[in-house]
């Protein structure tokens, strides 16, 4: 699938509907239809036999796109003949518009199916937007000027020339802070507003105009004042209404795949189609069931034993394909996800049918999936405890039995609560997390849960809460890699009958979908019918955020991030800090949200190079400058020197620092004979070798990654009042300056901060390092325009340094050619940024200030140059 687009009252370019609807691999020629400042169009991901396609009535005074599917378009058919309605090739599209020239929008309540459609009443120039009863297919509208636009696609607003991208800072404020999106009208973009779930949108004369055009959310509340009593018989009718939901979303012909997890809403689709595909009538052939599983081994996600037992149960009829995404692989598909989802996500679930979809797509165009089942049959804990609410106003004996028979399963939600209890974990509102003034503005909004009992809870998840989100991801998945997804829970008769049933069909003994798991006994094995577990369809979320934590740590150091007006990054930087080392009470979807939102806003609004466009970086050879430094260099006393940065492998603790450092000095004089003239020339005079401390500390264990450093509040309190400078973080880190008391010892520090403290008022710069003494100074923390693993980590000065020069050198002179040992000066450990240079260590002769005025303009750089050692040559006097 692809979608639909259209505008009215913008005067255009027919290439305006073109950008609409975007352009996707593979997709099928876009149809168009033009009426002055009006326009239509739809596109179709693959020959589909009209669907997602145009129609225009008899006389032309309507045109119609759809995109989706309608399930009962041969009753309709039947129907309008026998009005006097003749077809061509009765396609879908056709057969909706022969509806709304019969019917208007009253006639919208008899469609059924999976839709959006617009249709441009050309005489009373109107144009009318129409989404299915639980809005499974997307549309979305926004002003332009005196007009409006039209799409399925957020991004073909946003490419059409006629709409300011904005954030929607209310949505953004609700998202981070209760949790939800996709509740309403209002997207994370400002203006563009989808269009509700069973909702007809006109826009005319009079502006637009939103109203309903069913009741299926009114008649489900009724359904559920009469319940049904529930028997075996229920259950035998649940499973024939869910088997003909199956049936009417499996195609005719060709392969149809299955999303299975270990769950059962997923385990009962799978198997209702392979019942389906092997019903009187159907071609007996090799199976054409392709049954697609993300599975997650030796995570606490591990599904696949579960996996294993649905696959088993279906013997020969399914083909299996099994994918196991792992965090590289989430982190490499990460910014595409971002964009392929154009709103931020609660979770990271739809990673794992974007990953199903993607490898269903070479065999697959329709695959079936389990979505809905949860919020129509009471699959959320939530749910449970709804119900035990219920039962003991009701009944202090039932609720009482009830409970006894579900401690287990409380005792699953309940254990992450219970570890934050017993491990003392600090609480962090995600308040406190927000910049202030941002969470000023927003103090009013407020999300109520949904709470006063079980049949308004799940109202609420299917037409607000939790199934709008799921389907907007759905969607969006699925139009990324030109696959239509198919969802049987989300059956409008199914749900009916589902919501007259009474509250012991869908909870029972801690369990939900009790409905559901009596009609599957005998068709699904026992171990999946009767697990009293839940996992879903979703990655490992926290076990991946701790293997990605340094780039995720690297997202919330950034400058982009610190700029937001949305966030507080010190207590971002603070909490990620105590959710890694297991110290206070965020979980891994408050981590997600953030770097979520992050990452769209870097995403839709920050100025960022097309990845066609990157062009492959230049390698630094040995004998050229870093970008905007020079080799040469004429210091303040008057001394030519000539600066070559040595580009090398990142430094690791385990590291031989003499070995490696010398294999990049012969690098440099094997290659200098070979390097140009004027290196020859350059290179007749004393000479002397530089290595940055960084490298020095990190090969000496004096480096540490952020997350193993134990702040203590002295260091949170003192780095406070420390300030940074553009060329590093210094003791202005919890991190590093907790590095620093352990180094010269809390008093001490306290000590120097006093002085520091008296110092700015006399005018005395640096009086905290004179007092504190040692190498404090050469202290750094995480910066994030540094290569891993410098941007996620503190570091101490190095240890001895005199001596680690004294070293280098007497290895440099036993290694070098003989033509250079004599010229050989000595070894200089720097420590330089853009705005000082320290010597911490020599084995040279002369002052330290003279060899910090070769590096005054720090030709190693302090970014991800990865030169932290140079070969510096005093020119001889011409």
């Amino acid at each position: 699938m692809c979608g639909i687009a259209g505008h009215v009252g913008v005067p255009a370019d027919e290439a305006l509907i073109e950008r609409l609807l975007g352009a996707h691999p593979g997709a099928a020629a876009a149809a168009t239809a033009h009426d002055g400042d009006a326009g239509l169009g739809a596109r179709a991901a693959r020959d589909d036999g009209g669907v997602g396609r145009l129609a225009t009535s008899r006389g032309g005074r309507f045109t119609l796109a759809l995109d989706g599917e309608i399930y009962n378009r041969g009753a309709l058919r039947a129907d309008l003949e026998v009005l006097g309605h003749d077809f061509g090739i009765g396609s879908d599209a056709e057969v909706v518009l022969a509806a709304f020239t019969e019917w208007g929008t009253d006639g919208l309540d008899r469609l059924d199916g999976a839709f959006a459609l617009v249709v441009w009443d050309r005489d009373a120039r109107r144009m009318t937007l129409v989404r299915d009863h639980f809005g499974v297919r997307p549309l979305y509208v926004a002003p332009a000027g005196d007009g409006w636009l039209v799409a399925s696609e957020i991004r073909g607003i946003l490419d059409s020339g006629h709409h300011d991208r904005r954030p929607d800072d209310r949505t953004i404020y609700r998202y981070l802070r209760f949790r939800v999106h996709d509740d309403g009208p209002a997207t994370f973009f400002a203006g563009i507003e989808r269009v509700g779930a069973g909702e007809v949108v006109t826009i005319g004369p009079d502006g637009l105009q939103r109203r309903p055009y069913t009741r299926l959310r009114e008649e489900l509340a009724e359904l559920a004042r009469t319940p049904r009593p529930y028997s075996r018989a229920v259950a035998d009718e649940f499973r024939d209404l869910l088997t003909a939901a199956v049936r009417r979303r499996v195609p005719s012909t060709g392969r149809v795949g299955t999303a299975l997890s270990g769950g059962i809403d997923s385990a009962a689709v799978a198997a209702l189609v392979d019942a389906v595909e092997h019903e009187p009538g159907r071609p007996d052939a090799e199976p054409t069931q392709d049954a697609w599983s993300a599975v997650y081994p030796g995570s606490r996600n591990d599904e696949v034993a579960h996996v294993d037992a649905v696959l088993a149960s279906l013997g020969d009829h399914v083909d299996a394909h099994r994918i196991e995404p792992t965090p590289t692989e989430f982190k490499k598909d990460l910014r595409d996800l971002v964009r392929t989802q154009e709103e931020p996500l609660v979770s990271t679930g739809a990673y794992t049918q974007y990953r199903v979809l993607r490898e269903a797509a070479d065999r697959d165009a329709v695959v079936l999936d389990g979505h809905g089942g949860d919020e129509t049959l009471a699959g959320f804990g939530p749910h449970h405890l709804i119900h035990l609410r219920e039962l003991r106003s009701r009944s202090t004996a039932l609720a009482a039995t009830e409970l006894s028979h579900s401690l287990d399963v409380l005792y699953r939600r309940g254990r992450p609560a219970i570890g934050d209890r017993l491990h003392g974990r600090k609480d962090v509102p995600v308040t406190s997390l927000l910049d202030a003034d941002f969470a000023r503005a927003h103090s009013d909004e407020g999300y109520a849960v949904e709470t006063s009992g079980l049949r308004a809870r799940l109202l609420d998840d299917v037409f607000t809460g939790s199934l709008p989100a799921r389907l907007r991801y759905t969607d969006k998945n699925a139009r990324r890699f030109g696959v239509s997804v198919r969802t049987p829970f989300v059956d409008r008769e199914l749900v009916r009958f589902v919501f007259g049933l009474g509250d012991d069909a869908l909870v029972k003994d801690g369990m939900g979908k009790r409905v559901l798991r009596d009609a599957m006994r005998g068709l699904l094995p026992d171990s999946v019918v009767e697990r009293r577990d839940k996992v879903g369809a979703t990655t490992p979320q926290g076990e991946w955020f701790m293997r990605l934590k340094n780039h995720i740590y690297g997202e919330f150091l950034s400058e982009s991030f610190a700029n937001r007006p949305y966030v507080d990054q010190t207590a971002v930087l603070h909490a990620f800090e105590g959710w890694i080392k297991g110290t206070n009470s965020i979980d891994s979807m408050t981590v997600w949200r953030l770097l979520n939102l992050e990452l769209w806003l870097q995403e839709f609004f920050d100025e960022r190079e097309p990845d066609d466009d990157v062009e492959v970086e230049h390698v630094k050879t040995d004998y050229e400058p870093n970008a905007r430094k020079q080799l040469d260099l004429v210091t303040a006393d008057g001394t030519t020197v000539r600066r070559y940065p040595l580009r090398t492998d990142l430094f690791a603790r385990e590291d031989d620092l003499e070995a490696k450092a010398l294999g990049y000095v012969d690098r440099f004089f094997a290659g200098l004979p070979t390097a140009g003239a004027d290196h020859a020339a350059a290179t007749g005079g004393r000479w002397f070798f530089f290595i940055s401390e960084k490298i020095v500390a990190i090969s000496q264990g004096r480096s540490f990654f952020i997350w193993d450093i134990k702040v203590g509040r002295p260091a949170r309190v003192l780095s406070r009042y420390v300030t940074r400078t553009p060329a590093g973080i210094g003791l202005g880190s919890p991190f590093t300056m907790q590095l620093a008391i352990e180094e010269a010892g809390l008093p001490r520090v306290l000590l120097a901060s006093a002085g520091g403290a008296v110092g700015k008022v006399i005018g005395r710069r640096g009086l905290f390092y004179d007092l504190v003494g040692g190498d404090i100074r050469a202290i750094d923390g995480p910066t994030e325009y540094s290569v891993y693993p410098a941007n996620v980590s503190a570091k101490l000065g190095p240890k001895d340094p005199d001596d680690v020069a004294a070293a280098l050198s007497r290895a440099i002179r036993a290694r070098v050619p003989e033509a250079y040992r004599d010229t050989f000066g000595g070894t200089v450990v720097m420590d330089a940024n853009d705005i000082g240079r320290n010597v911490l260590g020599k084995d040279a002769p002369g002052t330290k200030e003279r060899y910090e005025l070769m590096f005054a303009d720090n030709p190693l750089g302090q970014g991800s140059e990865q030169t932290p050692m140079a070969i510096v040559f005093e020119k001889p006097s011409a």
